[in-house]
């Protein structure tokens, strides 16, 4: 079996739900704290222990690929006032893993922005990762669980957790065959059920670990009648033919494609920052509202 060493990065979506900010700032690059979401997505890719990874971009998105390049003009000015924190963070950045980009010309669905990695990945197995998700766990990654699992079935993995039942007609719900422990059968999976025909509240949380046999169904996937043709019908099909697990990891998971879910993120992360936290708490709990 092969190992995983590639990592696919989805990043091509306009990002409306944060409109207005995101007309000129791509939602990748908002901050938690001082980090950009997406730093946080290459870095759990990182400790997983994958260094070659493709963000796939769209039209006006250049600052990602500026964000993880070389700046040779503020190292120099960081080396030359002492600053060699910062300096250390900014050359770190743009040395942490091998990183690639192709732009995905139409907004055709999360199936056609994963057969653009189609050439990057070859004949292996590779991890998907969205960036809607931050999921903490200093212990072990949530990819490198997926990664372990894989290993363990063979089979293409989904990251999943059980979320609240009125919160499930958001996400991609499992319908669960065999379980064993963390591993579940996917039966199928269902995209944003009505409340009253969930199959259950296991949800898909955006990281994969796929076959490429996956390029091909999607070529012969069908769009939507939105036009866009979902990776959730090319995994359906693979679960129906050689089968597919959810494995249900261990992690605190932000969902930060929503605004709520980005507040608690930034409050969180700010709470384990050693000079934010104390400084944090004190006006936290100063709150009167």
């Amino acid at each position: 079996m092969s190992k995983i060493k590639k990592a696919v990065i989805p990043a091509a979506g306009f990002g409306t739900r944060f409109l207005p900010v995101t007309k000129a700032i791509p939602k990748e690059m908002l901050p938690i704290v001082d980090t950009p979401t997406l730093q946080y997505v290459v870095e759990e890719a990182v400790k997983s222990g994958i260094n070659e990874i493709l963000i796939i971009l769209g039209k006006n998105k250049k600052c990602i690929e500026d964000h993880f390049d070389i700046s040779v003009e503020l190292e120099q000015l960081l080396q030359r006032t002492g600053k060699t924190d910062y300096l250390k963070q900014v050359h770190d950045i743009s040395n942490m893993a091998h990183i690639y980009y192709v732009r995905q010309k139409e907004m055709n669905g999360s199936g056609m922005a994963v057969l653009e990695a189609e050439a990057f990945v070859g004949n292996e197995p590779f991890a998907v990762l969205y960036g809607d998700d931050i999921i903490y766990n200093p212990e072990k990654p949530c990819l490198k669980q997926l990664m372990d699992a894989y290993e363990t079935t063979g089979k293409i993995i989904l990251g999943c957790q059980n979320v609240p039942r009125e919160e499930a007609p958001k996400y991609g719900i499992i319908q669960p065959g065999n379980t064993k422990g963390k591993y579940t059968e996917i039966k199928k999976l269902v995209e944003k059920p009505p409340i009253d025909k969930l199959p259950s509240t296991l949800a898909s949380i955006g990281r994969y670990i796929l076959t490429p046999d996956v390029f091909d169904i999607l070529k012969h996937t069908p769009a939507m009648p939105n036009g866009e043709v979902c990776l959730t019908d090319a995994i359906q099909t693979i679960a129906d033919t050689t089968g597919a697990y959810a494995y249900t990891f261990d992690g605190k998971r932000y969902d930060v494609g929503d605004k709520l879910g980005y507040i608690q993120a930034t409050v969180e992360y700010g709470l384990r920052d050693e000079n934010l936290k104390e400084g944090l708490k004190k006006y936290l709990k100063s709150l009167k509202l």
